[in-house]
């Protein structure tokens, strides 16, 4: 099992598609490491190498900010919007949609699962 940046990569998928299993490597990224080091398309991590395999890790160390410091570059960024207390940090405070989508219906993955209100009970004689 190939370890890149702290993530166990899986071994049967092409090494394009693996590496995108690192957070901060997209497909667009992915192709561009491919070749740059000369890994071919069809080619498997459990077919790579130890030594294209560090290759890999010495490429994503130098040229790539990835997981751990990625994560906390971004929640650095939101953070210092809601310092800020800028229409956008407040609702990243708020648990709203940011950009400017509709909440009157919708924005469920922000808001959370519906939660009814209770209607007048009614009055039986």
């Amino acid at each position: 099992m190939a370890r890149i940046a702290g993530v166990n990569i899986p071994t049967n998928k092409r090494v394009e598609v693996s590496l995108r299993y690192i957070y901060g490597i997209g497909p667009k990224n992915a192709k561009i490491i491919c070749d740059q080091l000369g890994i071919a398309e069809a080619k498997r991590v459990n077919q790579l190498s130890d030594d294209e395999i560090l290759k890999i890790r010495e490429l994503i160390d130098r040229e790539y900010r990835v997981e751990g410091d990625l994560r906390r570059e971004v929640a650095m960024n939101i953070k210092r919007l809601m310092d800020m207390a800028c229409y956008r940090g407040l609702r990243h405070r708020r648990g709203l949609p940011v950009r400017g989508q509709r909440t009157h219906t919708n924005a469920r993955t922000r808001k959370g699962k519906a939660v009814a209100i209770a209607g007048k009970k009614k009055v039986t004689k």
